[in-house]
């Protein structure tokens, strides 16, 4: 499947920024599955210092905001073609070691929800990847998708306990049950092509947990399936702050909007 992307992110500033530094995971990784035909990006009101690839292989552009700025806009555009692999990434590539995937972060810190939810999934005969599956589910059953009910700051045992979250939240929770089991695991971002429309307000997340003799597999907890090629893979990590789409500080402005566009649709592929 060929699918083309725009993704705007803009900051405004209530007064003039004196210094902010940004860093952006916006690039999609070449990965199984995925080929990246063109990716361009775009700045207002910032200026690019430093292009690199991060311990995790995420692409990261490292931007500088211009003094005196009081909006900053960064567009990507770029066109990606993915197959459908049941979910299965494959082989561990890296800096870090797999078992730097079993340790909780305090993002992912499991308390008695998550280990409640843990006692309550069935361990399948039928092998690991099912096993997961069911973990997807207990918590889908558990954690309402609801927007506005948390933050990037939320933890996944906070939102457990709140019983309603957003895709990050569902995946930080089933990141902490996967590794409470000793099961690697990680956290995704990226984007994925709606059914019903093509703008979006945000990018999405979801979890991959490794499996003995298949490597790395993607489940979507929000959605319940493992991702087909509707979905495209940008940043991985540990939790949400190795894979977020943009961090940074800056300063000279107590206050900032931030307003984020994504439009993901299918685009035909020419037969020749």
């Amino acid at each position: 499947m060929r699918l083309s992307i725009r993704h705007t992110t803009r900051y405004r500033f209530a007064e003039p920024v004196s210094y902010g530094i940004q860093r952006l995971r916006l690039t999609p990784k070449e990965t199984q599955g995925q080929k990246i035909l063109e990716w361009d990006m775009e700045l207002e009101g910032a200026r690019e210092e430093l292009v690199f690839d991060d311990q995790n292989f995420n692409h990261v552009n490292l931007i500088s905001v211009e003094e005196g700025a009081r909006e900053v806009v960064v567009t990507c555009r770029g066109r990606v073609d993915t197959e459908d692999n049941a979910g299965v990434i494959g082989h561990h590539a890296g800096h870090l070691p797999l078992w730097t995937f079993l340790g909780q972060t305090k993002l992912t810190k499991p308390g008695p929800k998550i280990k409640a939810l843990i006692a309550q999934v069935e361990r399948s005969e039928t092998g690991m990847v099912d096993t997961l599956h069911n973990l997807s589910n207990v918590i889908r059953d558990n954690v309402e998708y609801r927007t506005g009910t948390t933050h990037v700051a939320t933890t996944g045992e906070e939102a457990a306990t709140a019983r309603q979250g957003v895709c990050q939240d569902h995946a930080h929770i089933f990141i902490s049950a996967a590794r409470s089991l000793e099961i690697p695991a990680r956290y995704v971002s990226g984007y994925l092509m709606m059914n019903d429309r093509i703008e979006q307000e945000a990018t999405h997340a979801w979890a991959e947990a490794f499996v003995q003799g298949l490597g790395w597999v993607g489940f979507d907890i929000s959605n319940g399936i493992s991702p087909d090629p509707r979905y495209v893979r940008v940043a991985t990590g540990r939790d949400y702050r190795d894979a977020a789409p943009i961090t940074g500080i800056s300063y000279g402005s107590q206050r900032e909007d931030l307003s984020v566009d994504v439009a993901v649709e299918q685009q035909m592929v020419d037969q020749q």
